[in-house]
């Protein structure tokens, strides 16, 4: 499909996206390589395609909407959209997109009879693949990922007349959290599997956690510990392995929105007055997005304390390596024009508590802005390391 998608691009001028949900981005499974392609010239051609001035904008948008009926009649071409009419049952049919047609198919063959299944995996929507289905059957089961995006275009503003639609708008599927296959079994008007599971005990939630010996930890604990001296703090962090930091034990951060937010919101915190504003980001977030706010944090010595825990890599997505830390770290920091005397390093260990939370306690305390960096390797990382040794 990723293949096809640059080909659709080449083919209609347009940019093509590949759509993964939560499940699949999480799944694994065999691949077959195929040798690749001949590269293609890179250019991007005439400039007016691609430089969205107003004039070009709106010539580029009508040329979308005139390429619309084109990229209709592709979708229902498409190899990846599939039709199956079942010829003697005409009470149901399925409609079933991503992840969705793997639970439909999970549950198919306890069905009492098949029943005509559509698989679209190619946008827009398949109108004549959709049309044929619905036209074949009484009652359409739409089993999709995320907001019913096929459901709504299926039901327009009144429906359909005489034909009844299931799935998320109607509540035979709920309208958040994952699909799976049970709950589409029930979408499907089948029983509910036996299941081997003994008693009816809740299961206790175990929610993620930080790994033993996390070097965050050991800030939070620091933290936490400098904030005993105020009444009131607001920690405004950011997407990372410390975003765990607002479960328990620690209860230490406030916020998480989006990649470096937590150092733009603790400025915005601390030019509205709160005080201690505090933004607690990671060093591969900070290069990422955490240097532009702390420049504008800088240029008006806002009252804030930034606290950039530095464990050496991109922990939360494999142990990627970060761009933004030790020594190359600081130097960004005194880049942004933060004082040099309000730029302090800690090493967070059990050890170091005492001094760790008094050098943040100074540093909140301090009218203007300071930067705390916590550097310790991750312990994953160490690990990793040390086996390679």
């Amino acid at each position: 499909m990723t293949r096809r998608a640059f080909e659709v691009s080449e083919e209609m001028g347009i940019p093509v996206m590949l759509r993964l949900v939560t499940r699949l981005s999480h799944s694994r499974s065999a691949v077959m390589p195929r040798e690749p392609e001949k590269q293609k010239s890179l250019s991007l051609g005439e400039g007016r395609n691609w430089t969205l001035l107003p004039m070009n904008a709106r010539r580029r948008f009508k040329k979308l909407v005139e390429q619309q009926g084109e990229l209709v009649s592709l979708s229902d071409k498409s190899e990846f959209n599939r039709l199956e009419l079942h010829p003697s049952n005409r009470r149901l049919g399925v409609i079933a997109s991503g992840i969705g047609y793997n639970y439909v198919m999970e549950n198919m063959r306890d069905l009492e009879e098949p029943v005509s299944l559509l698989k679209i995996s190619t946008y827009p929507v398949p109108e004549g693949l959709i049309r044929s289905l619905v036209e074949h059957v009484e009652t359409v089961v739409i089993v999709e990922e995320g907001y019913p995006f096929i459901e709504r275009s299926l039901r327009g503003l009144f429906g359909i007349p005489g034909k009844r639609i299931r799935g998320k708008l109607s509540g035979e599927l709920p309208a958040t959290g994952e699909l799976n296959p049970e709950v589409v079994r029930a979408a499907l008007s089948l029983k509910p599997l036996t299941t081997g599971r003994k008693g009816t005990g809740k299961q206790a939630s175990r929610p993620p956690q930080l790994c033993k010996g996390c070097p965050h930890a050991d800030t939070f604990h620091a933290l936490k510990q400098a904030l005993k001296a105020y009444s009131q703090a607001s920690v405004f962090s950011d997407i990372g392995c410390y975003t765990l930091g607002a479960l328990p034990p620690y209860q230490a951060i406030n916020t998480c929105v989006c990649m470096g937010a937590s150092v733009s919101m603790a400025k915005g915190g601390a030019d509205a007055g709160i005080r201690p504003s505090i933004a607690v980001i990671g060093d591969s977030t900070f290069g990422h997005s955490g240097l532009t706010p702390l420049i504008d944090a800088a240029a008006s010595d806002s009252d804030m304390t930034v606290i950039i825990v530095d464990n050496s890599t991109v922990a939360m997505t494999g142990g990627q390596p970060s761009f933004a830390s030790g020594k190359r770290l600081i130097r960004m920091i005194e880049g942004t024009g933060v004082a040099k005397d309000h730029i302090k390093v800690i090493e967070p260990l059990p050890k170091n508590l005492e001094a760790n939370a008094r050098t943040i306690g100074e540093e909140l305390a301090y009218k203007g802005l300071s930067v705390v960096v916590a550097v310790r390797e991750c312990i994953q990382e160490a690990r990793k390391r040390r086996r390679s040794e």
